[in-house]
């Protein structure tokens, strides 16, 4: 797929104050009574009323495969008028169209700006030099997908700006993540929103940070924290006030060159993935992000709207395109090298995560993505949480990932790792603990969860960190978060919910955040749980109907047995191990929780309320400290009479 000339587009200085501003506006021709202009002004004169913005033309060309484009070349120089005009620093610049039939079209942003102004204005710096990455990121390498432990974020409720959350990167390394994905950085109009309409896509918003280098330095300090970053990229419709949507609507063109119906159409303008330069516009904006800012993938916003099968002009050929993209540059070193690896020389590392809830195993089997969003463990827990039993087992189903493929050949580039994801909170819900109930159900848009509930949410959370597929934890959930989000209208994308680290330091998110530290380091060290087989014992009468779950998740060399309480009563429940080995409870460790067992042994295991116990045989079991109990709901002990005669102790370090 070509790509469009971002190096020739948008305002680029090319020489020490002279300027190059260049865009392509399909079907905008001067032949037509077209006139472009472009109105720039330094960004410390742009609310003052004695000095307006000046007004150059753009002149117009035929680019030979794109069509029609408009430029000019600025010479920027210093200014006597007691304006800031020709100093350094930030300029804010716009488009107006003039046409014979509807006259001047103001307020146009540009769709290859890298830099952005106050609300949907485009900006420039000039005496703009690039930093020079650090050397560690050659040596930066992407986790594979198999071991991925996502953090979602929206910067500006994770922390104030891109600055402020990157100084609390170490403290999400310290909690265990190795993957940040990023709610979209793209320009939007409003000042206060999650960022899914967008206006502009080269660039990050100036309500996150005000230069390039900010997001540079936040994704290299990331890496030197071992956390890969992906970014939400929003492709499947663009807000109305898209210079491609604005324009052309202004016009009152019937058809527009970037926009129109192509598969569903949630949400703003769909774009329309059948147009050549539609396609070659988000592979450029996809090409950009990887090269200028070294991410480590994408994850694809409303997939529906530009999913049109396997084979298609869609989402498939994108991922595809932008998977080839990153395979072609295993011989430039580099940065580069983060998507491989020597030993698995066919493998490209590069995260494709789709947000396809429509058909999230569709996805997986019929494109180049590796990981997806799906609802259905969420739904299952909810369920659970309401007090149906009987879902128990769908969520002991949908924890194995039931039905994804694992891995899936394509043609040419070998097997692909693949996973869905599994939560139960992110940005697009309520914080799980409102499903316990609501602690100011009359504040409306400002209600929250029932906090006191906190505890019962813990088996949940070792259920997503210890399932199969890909864990994904939604900022604050790790301090028992409780916002509460509607479930439509704009008081979902335009209310600011900061996260509230005060909570880090009271009893529900001293607790929680122990036990997912504690689940965290599991995973990462334990290969069972992330890349071994997973088995759901299924059994209503010992398991389900007492609100308890169990699975197992096992390697030739290790098995952990996961055992859930979701109910409020504590239970005795029986297990037959399925092999022999010396068993170490890895969270309560009370009195004669560690036992050895021999093949086909069955045993009474005890389960606190509202929480769970994990038992694990193999290397990391023999080398783990005792974990101090991390329940919240009693500190009852079992008495020695409970523990089998045959039970041996195992001493642990």
């Amino acid at each position: 797929m070509a790509t469009l000339p971002i190096s020739d587009l948008g305002a680029r200085e090319t020489a020490p104050g002279v300027v190059d501003i260049s865009v392509l506006l399909p079907w905008i021709q001067r032949e037509q009574g077209n006139v472009v202009t472009v109105k720039v002004i330094h960004e410390h004169d742009q609310f003052l009323k004695h000095v307006p913005a000046r007004t150059f033309a753009l002149e117009h060309e035929v680019h030979p495969v794109w069509g029609d484009r408009w430029s000019v070349r600025l010479h920027i120089t210093s200014d006597s008028g007691g304006s800031s005009w020709g100093q350094p620093g930030r300029y804010i610049y716009r488009y107006a169209v003039t046409n014979p039939r509807v006259g001047e079209i103001d307020f146009i942003s540009d769709p290859f700006a890298r830099e952005f102004g106050v609300g949907r204005v485009s900006a420039f710096t000039l005496g703009f030099r690039a930093r020079s990455w650090a050397a560690s990121e050659d040596s930066w390498r992407t986790p594979r997908v198999r071991d991925l432990i996502m953090y979602e974020m929206m910067i500006s409720e994770f922390a104030v700006d891109i600055d402020e959350a990157a100084e609390r990167l170490n403290y999400l390394s310290d909690l265990g993540i190795n993957c940040l994905s990023v709610m979209p950085l793209s320009n939007v109009a409003p000042t206060v929103d999650w960022g899914y309409l967008p206006t502009g896509y080269f660039g990050v918003d100036e309500r996150f940070g005000r230069t390039r280098e900010q997001l540079q330095q936040f994704v290299e300090r990331a890496h030197q924290h071992g956390m890969a970053v992906i970014v939400d990229a929003v492709y499947g419709h663009t807000s109305d006030l898209f210079p491609y949507a604005q324009l052309y609507r202004r016009l009152g063109y019937e058809q527009n060159p970037f926009l129109g119906s192509f598969a569903k159409d949630y949400f703003g303008a769909s774009t329309d993935f059948g147009r050549d330069f539609t396609r070659a516009f988000f592979q450029t904006v996809n090409q950009y992000w990887l090269e200028r800012y070294h991410l480590d993938g994408f994850r694809y916003d409303c997939v529906p709207n530009y999913w049109d099968g396997p084979t298609g002009k869609g989402y498939a050929a994108l991922v595809y395109e932008t998977y080839q993209f990153a395979a072609a540059q295993r011989s430039q070193g580099g940065h580069w090298a983060r998507f491989f690896d020597a030993e698995k020389p066919r493998e490209v590392r590069l995260i494709q995560c789709a947000e396809q809830l429509e058909d999230p195993r569709g996805i997986l089997s019929g494109s180049y993505s590796n990981c997806t969003w799906q609802n259905d463990t969420l739904d299952a827990a909810s369920r659970v949480a309401h007090g149906d039993r009987s879902a128990i087992y769908q969520l002991g189903m949908r924890l194995g990932g039931d039905g994804y493929p694992r891995s899936v050949e394509h043609d040419g580039d070998g097997a692909i790792e693949k996973r869905p994801l599994q939560y139960i909170e992110n940005h697009d819900h309520e914080r799980f603990v409102c499903q316990f109930g609501l602690s100011n159900g009359h504040a409306g848009l400002l209600q929250e969860g029932n906090r006191a509930q906190w505890f019962r949410v813990q088996p949940y959370l070792m259920a997503l960190l210890l399932g199969y597929g890909v864990p994904l934890l939604w900022q604050g959930e790790e301090l028992a978060e409780n916002y509460w989000v509607p479930p439509d209208g704009l008081g979902r994308v335009m209310l600011l919910r900061p996260v509230r680290w005060d909570y880090f330091y009271d009893d529900a998110g001293r607790i929680t955040i122990g036990l997912v530290r504690r689940l965290i380091a599991m995973r990462r060290d334990c290969e069972e749980f992330r890349s071994g087989d997973y088995f759901f014992h299924n059994d209503w009468d010992a398991y389900q109907a007492r609100g308890v779950l169990v699975f197992s998740r096992s390697t030739p060399d290790a098995l952990s047995v996961v055992a859930l309480n979701f109910s409020g009563e504590d239970h005795w429940v029986p297990f037959t191990f399925p092999r022999a080995g010396a068993f170490v409870e890895q969270l309560h460790g009370a009195p004669g929780d560690s036992f050895s067992v021999g093949a086909g042994e069955r045993r009474e295991l005890f389960l606190p309320s509202n929480y769970g116990r994990v038992w694990s045989s193999g290397p990391f079991a023999s080398l783990a400290p005792r974990p101090r109990a991390v329940s919240a709901v009693s500190s009852r002990t079992m008495s020695p009479s409970a523990v089998s005669p045959s039970a041996v102790s195992v001493s642990l370090r």
